[in-house]
């Protein structure tokens, strides 16, 4: 079982930026997919953005494409979201996902992983 622990969230006005960090406890990422997901009130979770397996291959939700950046960085065993010019419409539970699935395509459904973080609030007031 992996364990996911997410931190970074918080509130930020309109176009700014928050940068999320995800973990596993006990395991190494880098054999891992890893995607973000979020899910505002009263709304569906939704990708965000991810990547394969091997790091080769990301891909973003159109609403979030040039002002997000997913990384990782098998060093610190850790996955990042950079977020940058925020918008209150980017408000919502930010879940980090993961799962050992060596596909050579990026998941992007929430179905496709294991592994689920605990949620972060991001909060963008305009």
């Amino acid at each position: 079982q992996v364990q996911l622990v997410e931190s970074g969230g918080g509130l930020v006005q309109a176009g700014g930026s928050l940068r999320l960090s995800c973990a596993p406890s006990g395991r190494t990422f880098s054999r891992y997919a890893v995607g973000w997901f979020r899910q505002a009130p009263g709304k569906e979770r939704e990708f965000v953005a991810g990547f394969t397996w091997s790091g080769g291959s990301t891909a973003y939700a159109d609403s979030v494409k040039g002002r997000f950046t997913i990384s990782r960085d098998n060093a610190k065993n850790t996955a990042y979201l950079q977020m940058n010019s925020l918008i209150p419409e980017d408000t919502a539970v930010y879940y980090c996902a993961a799962t050992s699935r060596q596909l050579s395509r990026v998941l992007i459904g929430a179905n496709e992983y294991a592994y689920w973080g605990q949620g972060t609030q991001v909060t963008v007031s305009p």
